[in-house]
């Protein structure tokens, strides 16, 4: 059923142009109750009519829209709405029963309508944006003012601050003005000062000027006279050089003229009283060569009386037994002085045991030093003077000994275990070497002294019957000298050897047993070896026979020629000794006869 009202009368239409109170009161209230019907209206049947269906939504949808955004009661201006019917123009009123017709006037009316709502509210809209404009344009022009005030306030701390540091860096300014202007007028009195000293200063500075115009003349002077010493020295050096060289050749011949192997003999002091005249020994006062031994036998003529038989010898030296050992060194230093002039030399100590022959060549200590200590403190001496010369040496030492015809090194530090074994050889230029010996470079004489009381502790000694510390061996001490002189382009190049032979002995006399007798048998047959090469040598026979024992055939190099030699042969003054010192004198006459080559002097 239809739930549209029904009217059942008539108005009667009006007039044109009569106007009618009523008519227009009752269209008012029409238009405030149209939203209404509308509603009744449309409920009526939406379904049939999709064109009102769509009005009413749109006219909610805009009702909803201005309410929405509708400003505050006292911010927006009435806008006038037009009438919905003009004055005395109107629709003529439709009847009852005419629903459609009614309906459709009703919707063109809410169209009208929903038009006008648009406009007012675009109206609105725009009146909107516009103070939300003004509004933010406040807004911006308050901030920056809130932002330009607080920078402001910033800026005045930060100024009061920089005020108070000013202040305060004007008071310390004041200070330092104060201060500097102070050190100023300091400064001012000290410039004044320092202007009359200049003053001064410049005066002496004129005067030194000229003084030193005289010193320069009398420096060129100097250094004409220098130039001319330089050229004196040099030329001395030269004539230096050349007297060396004539000082050496000299002195090798007036060693030639003394002979090549030469013999000193040299009495041992009795042990007991110094005082007691030997009787059986005379040294001749006034001959410093010559020595005889005196002997009582018995008459062979059958008388009595006994015979006195002497038996005379001369040697190059004959040192008795009040000779001290700087005396006995001074006759061999010039000879020692020939090792540094690159020719070898060699010096052993013969005699029967105890006989002085160890003391001679090593002795004790400061002054009874003996030739080996000596023979060292002389080469370093020379060699420390000869290097103002330009000369530059090296010395290389080694101690060996021959024990029981073996060769034992004596600075050897390892274990007795793992000694190595010796052998003497030769080498490419015809010189004897001894193979795994130990050779040390010493550059001072405490080095070489340290090396010899090694080699004593080392050595072989036992006690005898003819002597309480005996030695058991034949001990060799050899420097190796190197001699360069880097200016003249020459060089040397020799060695010293320093031999310490073990004493003969009589079986008789000793009475060795056990391992002494093969001592004592090992140190006469290497004595009688070296007998027989002597013996040999001063026959000029072709073949002498070094190798018959190890001491001969190591000392070949400086009993072959090439080499100075020096025999000291050491005798006993006991009365007792006298068939050893007979023997001892005898074999020391044949070294003195014998003749052996020149050495020649291994320079380059």
């Amino acid at each position: 059923m239809s739930r549209l009202p029904v009217f059942f009368g008539k108005r009667p239409p009006a007039a044109d142009g009569d106007v009618q109170q009523p008519a227009l009161k009752k269209l008012r209230k029409v238009e405030t109750e149209a939203p209404r019907r509308i509603n009744s209206a449309v409920s009526v049947d939406l379904t049939r009519r999709p064109g009102l269906a769509k009005a009413t939504a749109r006219l909610h949808s805009t009702a909803a829209a201005t309410v929405a955004v509708a400003p505050s009661r006292g911010g927006i201006k009435k806008t006038s709405v037009p009438s919905v019917v003009a004055k005395g123009v109107g629709p003529s009123r439709r009847p009852g029963w005419d629903i459609k017709g009614k309906a459709s006037d009703m919707e063109s009316k809410v169209q009208r309508r929903l038009k006008s709502v648009k406009q007012t509210n675009e109206a609105l809209k725009g009146t909107i944006a516009k103070k939300r404009n003004v509004a933010g344009m406040q807004e911006d022009n308050r901030r920056p003012k809130q932002g330009i005030r607080a920078m402001e306030l910033a800026n005045l701390v930060v100024l009061k601050d920089d005020l108070a540091s000013t202040s305060k860096e004007r008071d310390c300014l004041k200070n330092e003005l104060k201060k500097l202007t102070d050190e100023h007028d300091v400064l001012q009195r000290l410039r004044d000062d320092l202007e009359t000293q200049l003053h001064n200063v410049q005066s002496e500075l004129s005067i030194q000027t000229s003084a030193l115009g005289c010193c320069q003349d009398s420096l060129r002077e100097s250094q004409d006279r220098v130039k001319s010493l330089e050229k004196t020295v040099a030329r001395q050096q030269d004539e230096l050089h050349y007297r060396e060289i004539e000082r050496r050749k000299l002195h090798n011949a007036l060693q030639e003229l003394k002979g090549n192997i030469r013999v000193f003999c040299r009495v041992r002091p009795l042990f007991s009283n110094k005082n007691i005249t030997i009787s059986h020994i005379h040294l001749p006062v006034h001959d410093n060569k010559s020595l005889t031994l005196a002997k009582m036998e018995e008459s062979h003529t059958g008388r009595n009386a006994d015979v006195q038989k002497n038996y005379n010898f001369s040697f190059d030296r004959v040192f008795g037994p009040s000779s001290t050992q700087s005396e006995v060194f001074e006759e061999i230093s010039l000879l020692v002085q020939s090792a540094l002039d690159g020719y070898n030399v060699c010096c052993f100590a013969y005699g029967q045991t105890g006989s002085g022959k160890t003391f001679t060549m090593e002795g004790g200590m400061e002054e009874m030093q003996g030739v080996i200590p000596r023979a060292v403190q002389q080469i370093f001496k020379s060699a420390k003077s000869l290097a103002e010369q330009g000369w530059q040496y090296t010395f290389i030492a080694s101690f060996v000994e021959i024990y029981n015809e073996t060769l034992r090194d004596l600075l050897y530090m390892g274990k007795t275990n793992k000694r190595p074994e010796h052998e003497i050889r030769k080498t490419s230029n015809n010189e004897v070497t001894v193979t795994n010996l130990t050779y040390h470079k010493v550059t001072t004489e405490d080095e070489v002294y340290s090396l010899i009381m090694l080699a004593n502790q080392n050595r072989s000694t036992a006690r005898t019957n003819m002597n309480d510390h005996s030695s058991r061996s034949h001990s060799i001490f050899q420097l190796d000298i190197v001699g360069e002189n880097f200016g003249r382009g020459t060089n040397c190049k020799s060695s010293l050897c320093l031999v310490d032979l073990a004493g003969s002995e009589r079986v008789q006399k000793c009475k060795s047993q056990g391992e002494r007798f093969k001592e004592m048998t090992a140190i006469n047959s290497s004595l009688t070896n070296l007998g027989i090469v002597i013996t040999s040598l001063a026959n000029k026979e072709s073949f002498v026979p070094y190798r018959n024992s190890k001491l001969t055939h190591l000392l070949q190099g400086c009993l072959g020629g090439n080499s100075k030699t020096l025999m000291f042969v050491n005798i006993s003054p006991e009365e007792e000794s006298f068939s050893e010192s007979l023997n001892s004198l005898r074999f020391a006459s044949k070294v003195n006869e014998c003749i052996i080559g020149t050495a020649t002097a291994n320079r380059k």
